[in-house]
């Protein structure tokens, strides 16, 4: 089985960053003329093109085939964030089954070296931070297209479009639990309601009760 599950806002720490040629750390966000100016930072899309001569988003994925001893502090996807369901899904289905959907960077590996970004679909997110169905990013998709295994997606209705739109070539199974009013319309796929009282961030009690094995035992048969 393959699990996805939509980013967090909230990143740890000690998270790491990108740096320009003189050494100052890059915060990833939607609109960065309308971000707070932040001493000793820059703010940059991953897509705009740094002074490197390449985009961000190519300097990433440089970073990740050739990292050497992690000199920027990189961590890990399924690190990143600061809630504990990345890290226990990560050991429960391992991380090399494990991706995130991040409205910074597309679909990506659980081991993917991610920097700290601020980038979300929330319609109730400050403007700098909102990414737009018109705004242009070149989203990875790191799930194997050719891959037989079932993909369960925990996340909510603002990342389930992009979620279908960067699994669209996989033919395996594609199950999507939910929580809102309306089914969503999975194209090879089918939905699931997850029946709770929370609305900020039910995807997180959604995966304890996967996690406990009260939901999803069906998906890899």
């Amino acid at each position: 089985m393959i699990v996805v599950i939509q980013c967090a806002a909230k990143k740890r720490d000690d998270a790491g960053h990108l740096r320009t040629k003189d050494g100052t750390p890059v915060l990833f966000v939607a609109d960065p003329a309308k971000a707070p100016p932040k001493a000793g930072y820059i703010y940059a899309r991953p897509d705009d093109i740094a002074d490197h001569g390449k985009s961000w988003r190519d300097i990433l994925l440089g970073y990740n085939r050739d990292p050497g001893n992690n000199p920027l502090g990189i961590l890990p996807a399924f690190e990143l964030y600061g809630n504990d369901a990345y890290r226990r899904l990560a050991d429960r289905v391992g991380v090399e089954n494990l991706f995130i959907l991040s409205a910074g960077w597309g679909l990506i590996a659980a081991s993917f070296l991610t920097p700290c970004y601020d980038i979300t679909f929330s319609a109730v997110a400050e403007p700098y931070k909102r990414r737009r169905k018109t705004d242009h990013y070149r989203d990875l998709r790191m799930v194997p297209k050719d891959t037989n295994e079932p993909i369960v997606f925990f996340g909510g209705k603002d990342y389930l479009p992009l979620f279908c739109e960067l699994t669209d070539r996989v033919r395996s199974p594609r199950t999507v639990f939910f929580n809102s009013a309306t089914v969503p319309q999975i194209q090879g796929g089918s939905a699931v309601r997850f029946q709770t009282t929370t609305r900020t961030n039910w995807h997180y009690e959604c995966v304890s009760a996967f996690l406990r094995g009260e939901i999803g035992s069906e998906l890899s048969r």
